[in-house]
């Protein structure tokens, strides 16, 4: 198992991908020449990621437009304002499950420069591409800040199936609608799948880690689940850690920490053979729980449900019953 102890202070900074440390962010995760391709077409995703998450929060529905249509079928002024207010949401849901397309490109990008053979280990490829560290750390901040936005919005998926329903119904009457074109049936039925997952940003980059490992059976699992769990290692021991955690200059750096380190352990789950919670992992799982159980509660219960319904393995037999009752 990868020891979070082993690190020293000054690389456990380092490791946080940029983390203010003595108030100066760290120069190493500025991208070398062999980490430069990369780096830019990630960047180029994640330049995007805040604008995003900006449009998912402002999203405020149709719903009240939608319920007096409904409510009145035969009222086409009222079902004009429904289809009104519903298509540039739908143009929305569309450009963040396009979001989603490009966001797991880039991690396939990001997984195969942190897993290759260029370093024997883990800690290796995290300390000498720190720049590629760092990205990775911030599209799982990226994809669990989407979700937790995504699972208090019921409005998105009735949106989208108002739309369904009523865009049938006008094909079925040679009505010409806008939008369809651009969101055909095929990829209606793609972003219809996409947000009937409860985390579908985690549920894009778990299925993108599991393709990226049965794509590359030259290369062992144990780089691609070895760089997760020294990730989580290094997360969980920043935070625990009252010499490192007070050299954070502001309260977000821990609630990116903790979305990092749940991140990297719902992936580990997906890919390991017998994931997070066996006690062959090597992931501390109770050390990364009690962490999170240690945070104000208001401040943690998405992550800790995250744990609870979007992992693989919690509710195998072989799961320790003392890491289940923790969750429960």
């Amino acid at each position: 198992m990868w020891s979070a102890a082993e690190f020293t202070a000054s690389a456990q900074a380092e490791l946080l991908w940029d983390v203010p440390y003595h108030g100066e962010p760290s120069e190493n995760a500025q991208p070398t020449d062999a980490e430069r391709e990369v780096w830019g077409q990630v960047d180029a995703v994640l330049k995007d990621s805040e604008g995003i998450l900006d449009e998912l929060q402002a999203y405020k529905g149709a719903g009240q437009e939608i319920r007096e249509a409904i409510q009145n079928p035969s009222d086409e002024a009222l079902q004009g304002l429904a289809w009104a207010a519903v298509v540039p949401l739908v143009w929305k849901l569309k450009k963040f499950y396009e979001f989603s397309q490009r966001l797991e490109a880039a991690l396939h990008s990001l997984l195969g420069a942190l897993t290759s053979e260029t370093y024997s280990d883990p800690t290796q490829h995290l300390e000498r591409e720190q720049a590629l560290a760092k990205q990775f750390a911030e599209i799982l901040d990226f994809t669990l800040r989407f979700d937790e936005l995504k699972m208090t919005n019921p409005a998105i998926q009735n949106d989208f199936s108002y739309y369904r329903r009523t865009l049938s119904r006008m094909r079925i009457n040679n009505v010409p609608a806008e939008l369809e074109n651009e969101v055909n049936n095929e990829l209606a039925n793609r972003i219809s799948l996409f947000y009937a997952d409860a985390t579908p940003m985690l549920k894009t980059l778990s299925d993108a880690t599991t393709k990226f490992v049965s794509e590359n059976k030259n290369l062992p699992i144990e780089n691609t689940t070895d760089c997760l769990s020294t990730m989580a290692s290094v997360c969980k021991v920043m935070l625990e850690t009252p010499e490192y955690r007070g050299r954070f200059i502001n309260e977000s750096t821990v609630s990116f920490c903790l979305r990092v380190m749940v991140g990297v352990i719902i992936l580990y789950d997906y890919v390991h053979p017998v994931g997070a919670f066996a006690k062959s992992s090597k992931i501390d799982m109770k050390g990364c729980i009690k962490v999170l159980k240690d945070q104000p509660p208001n401040s943690v219960e998405g992550l800790l449900n995250a744990l609870r319904y979007t992992t693989k393995h919690l509710n195998d037999e072989s799961t320790n019953k003392t890491i289940k009752s923790m969750l429960q």
